[in-house]
């Protein structure tokens, strides 16, 4: 993948909202790792089983900030809306190297009016 580490996070948060999973995998390494509250370091197999297809429980994601920290990581800041009508903002801390993502950490924040 060429771009930018802040390009390569922007389609792969493109490619979850419209589930377009044969988009998505060529962008992640094979060695990835994801780390949430509720998952730790888990692989990309099971990220694309766990995770990626929980698109369906969001009316609206919105990327807030797209920050470079450096020349790998990049800090994402969103905002969605759940299903149920509750909002949320995370942060994560994404690491691009090579053109592709080797790591996730999810911060959750809390709910917002």
């Amino acid at each position: 993948m060429n771009g930018t580490p802040a390009s390569v996070v922007e389609t792969a948060f493109r490619c979850y909202r419209s589930q377009d999973r044969a988009a998505a995998l060529p962008l992640y390494a094979e060695d990835f790792t994801f780390t949430s509250p509720q998952d730790d370091r888990i692989g990309k197999e099971a990220f694309f089983a766990r995770c990626f297809p929980t698109a369906d429980r969001f009316t609206e994601q919105r990327l807030l900030h797209v920050t470079p920290a450096d020349g790998e990581l990049v800090f994402v800041h969103y905002e969605y809306e759940l299903t149920t009508g509750v909002r949320y903002r995370n942060v994560e801390a994404i690491t691009v190297r090579d053109g592709l993502i080797r790591e996730v950490q999810v911060f959750f924040g809390g709910r917002i009016s």
